[in-house]
């Protein structure tokens, strides 16, 4: 079988759905391109991406200075001036390289079509980090109402995925400057979001080029040393692979982690939120409501 290419159903359909939601016209390849002053043109507050490398700017920047801005940006009206929808990167470089004006394509969007755009670009051209994509999915999660699901449609990803990043949130400061920066990877980060020490087990990875099996094992032996310290001991239970990937499979379910604990008398089932959002939603799921 041929590999699907694009990303979801592309940017060109969501700006059409987006379009239609506002009662525009579509933008397609016959929508007019204006030239604006970078003056009156402001960034997006809410863009998901907030890392921009200075050498690769400079690099756009010679390549704008030489050829001109081949594509044109998107933005829409906003307090008299404009707001980068899409593009923000070729706004920067056209700065950079000193131009005054730049080609852009303006339309009217909603709050909710601006995040889901720019959420859109970004990771189709790859240009975010695991934290930024991360922050840009719970964003649409929890100010727009998306679920898990309807975000994998809308940005061409499994359930599984939208879960396992929203769950990167859940990394210390430290350790998600590590992972924004490179330094740990996404196997290492999501192995250190169960260990007993997130950041020291970060900081052995950096330090000792640790793989991910290894940070997964220093991990898991971490807990069970810890339990085995403990005053009067209750007994240790060995981590059950079918236990595991039944923590796994609900935290996908709910883009919660979840951790489940079980004995010869019984057990527990434990689930981490951070917001009072997503308290409700697991209500709602256990009470049987409509989400």
């Amino acid at each position: 079988m041929k590999k699907p290419t694009g990303l979801g159903r592309g940017l060109s359909a969501l700006l059409d759905d987006a379009d239609q939601r506002v009662g525009k016209k579509p933008v397609g390849t016959g929508a007019s391109v204006e030239r604006l002053s970078i003056s009156s043109i402001k960034p997006n507050p809410s863009q998901p991406r907030r890392q921009f490398d200075d050498g690769a700017l400079d690099e756009l920047a010679a390549s704008i200075t030489e050829k001109g801005v081949l594509q044109p940006i998107l933005v829409r009206p906003v307090d008299g001036g404009y707001q980068i929808i899409a593009g923000e990167r070729r706004w920067r470089a056209a700065q950079k390289a000193q131009l005054h004006e730049i080609p852009a394509i303006i339309q009217s969007f909603d709050d909710e079509a601006v995040a889901e755009i720019a959420l859109i670009e970004n990771i189709q051209r790859e240009d975010l980090n695991a934290i930024e994509e991360a922050r840009g999915y719970k964003a649409l999660a929890d100010n727009y109402g998306h679920d898990q699901a309807t975000i994998g449609k809308l940005v061409g990803k499994s359930r599984s995925h939208i879960a396992n990043m929203i769950r990167l949130l859940d990394l210390p400061g430290d350790v998600a400057s590590m992972l924004m920066r490179g330094d740990i990877s996404m196997g290492h980060a999501r192995a250190v979001l169960t260990a007993e020490d997130p950041v020291g087990l970060a900081k052995a990875i950096v330090a000792q080029g640790l793989s991910v099996r290894d940070a997964e094992v220093r991990a898991k032996n971490g807990k069970a040393t810890k339990s085995k310290g403990k005053e009067g001991a209750k007994a240790t239970h060995p981590v059950d692979a079918d236990l595991k990937a039944l923590e796994s499979q609900l935290g996908d379910m709910l883009g919660l982690k979840v951790r489940i604990v079980h004995g010869k008398t019984g057990g527990k089932v434990q689930l981490a939120y951070r917001t009072l959002d997503q308290l409700d939603m697991v209500c709602q799921r256990l009470s049987g409501e409509p989400i």
